[in-house]
């Protein structure tokens, strides 16, 4: 007779790790949808910042923003003007058509609503105003008295 020989059945001591990393994809996947959602309430203060003015070779346009939300406009060689946003947003789009190489300041109240100043900022987006920059007044002296001197 023929002997029947058992193999034993040796235990393997490696760790299947396929359905971890399936786990870790997922998860991976819901925290990069989820983290955008859980900053869009998030109280920022922004810093003051010792920067220098830019040289510019063309006089800018400036939009000033006040703290109850009027418009003045600055076109260069001419007087600044009180504006409402439609108007605001033809004059600069036309001027900007015609000098398309002109800067585009806006400066808001630092009382005011961050509100008006955005909504100046979609304003130049929709009349075609591809460069925008913001004013701001250098940062004080320890010591010298908030506002302007």
């Amino acid at each position: 007779m023929r002997e029947v020989r058992r193999k034993r059945l040796k235990l393997k001591f490696e760790m299947n790790v396929v359905p971890y990393i399936d786990v870790m994809l997922v998860l991976l996947i819901i925290f990069m949808v989820t983290t955008p959602m859980m900053n869009s309430n998030v109280d920022v203060q922004l810093p003051q910042a010792d920067a220098k003015s830019l040289q510019q070779k063309k006089d800018p346009v400036l939009i000033s923003v006040l703290q109850d939300g009027t418009l003045y406009l600055t076109l260069p060689g001419a007087a600044k003007e009180q504006l409402d946003a439609d108007a605001l947003k033809v004059k600069v789009g036309a001027f900007v058509r015609v000098n398309p190489e002109v800067s585009v300041l806006v400066g808001g109240d630092e009382r005011g609503s961050y509100g008006g100043v955005f909504k100046v900022l979609a304003d130049l987006q929709q009349a075609g105003v591809a460069k925008v920059g913001l004013m701001g007044q250098p940062e004080q002296a320890q010591g010298a008295p908030h506002g302007r001197q």
